[in-house]
């Protein structure tokens, strides 16, 4: 069995490291409940994170090899921990995948730009340090955890669905080295992205042009973006928009869009198709990324 246990949260930073606090401070963490059940339960969310883990769970029986690291979502301002966190990894697990969940700094402001009518990338995203940082110290510690270093991918929500692409596209580190954990590659083996946002330029609904603070790398891992076309929150142009600048990058993209479905409902069934069936599509998708 890999030297951790499961369900343990593990300190991303070594103790003492100076770290840019979230917008409120370095108070105790809060921990609350979702504003409304999604598939007819209750989820939870934590906030006010200055200190950032991960959380390991190991699969059972088979293992491929793989391993998933989670992005919750929250719109930078809570951590989705259940809904999008832990109950992922109940999935995963159960496809042979190592899985780890994120627990990233937040709350994080976007400023509003007036003109595009919707928040600017803060100029250091708090976040994308957390992830980056996760990688290499997964990297780093492949062999005490298990892993394969080499299979070592995202999946992202909402906010958590932003912040894979901002990992999968930025080169290197956004903030000083702080160990030899820094120096391994912090972009994923591949990515997959459920209801992002923060993609699109905004403007008019024919043009599909990127925000000015997304980058696209030639080198960004083979993507899989999951959406419906009637989400309330996110508009299904972030992720078209997305999808385009890969492809014309040159990096393998594949998309699955659905007519229904809303916005966060996580893995939990609800009446739309694409609950039941994206874990699926992304299972057939890794099977043939050969990951399963």
């Amino acid at each position: 069995r890999p030297a951790v246990a499961d369900g343990a949260p593990i300190p991303l930073w070594p103790e003492g490291t100076d770290l840019a606090k979230p917008d409120t401070g370095d108070g105790p963490e809060v921990t609350g409940k979702g504003s409304s059940p999604v598939g007819g339960r209750d989820w939870h969310w934590v906030g006010d994170v200055s200190q950032p883990t991960m959380t390991l769970y190991h699969p059972r029986g088979r293992n491929t090899g793989t391993t998933m690291l989670v992005l919750p979502g929250g719109g930078f301002s809570i951590v989705a921990m259940d809904l999008e966190g832990s109950e992922i990894c109940d999935w995963a697990v159960r496809q042979g995948m190592t899985c780890v969940v994120l627990k990233y700094r937040a709350p994080q402001k976007w400023p509003w730009d007036e003109r595009r009518k919707h928040g600017r990338r803060p100029e250091v995203l708090l976040a994308l340090q957390d992830a980056q940082r996760a990688m290499g110290l997964l990297r780093e510690r492949a062999g005490i955890y298990g892993i394969n270093p080499d299979r070592i991918g995202v999946i992202g929500f909402s906010a958590g669905a932003y912040l894979a692409a901002d990992v999968s596209n930025i080169e290197g580190r956004t903030y000083p080295p702080v160990d030899a954990a820094d120096r391994r590659p912090s972009r994923p083996a591949f990515a997959i992205m459920a209801y992002t946002g923060r993609l699109w330029a905004g403007g008019s609904s024919s043009d599909l042009g990127l925000a000015p603070w997304v980058k696209i790398s030639p080198r960004a891992p083979p993507t899989l973006l999951i959406h419906a076309m009637d989400d309330p929150v996110d508009d299904i142009r972030h992720p078209m928009a997305y999808a385009l600048a890969l492809h014309e990058a040159g990096a393998p993209v594949d998309v699955r869009f659905y007519a229904k479905g809303g916005h966060a409902y996580g893995m939990r069934p609800t009446a739309d198709p694409v609950t039941t069936q994206w874990p699926g599509q992304a299972e057939q998708w890794l099977r043939d990324l050969g990951l399963l």
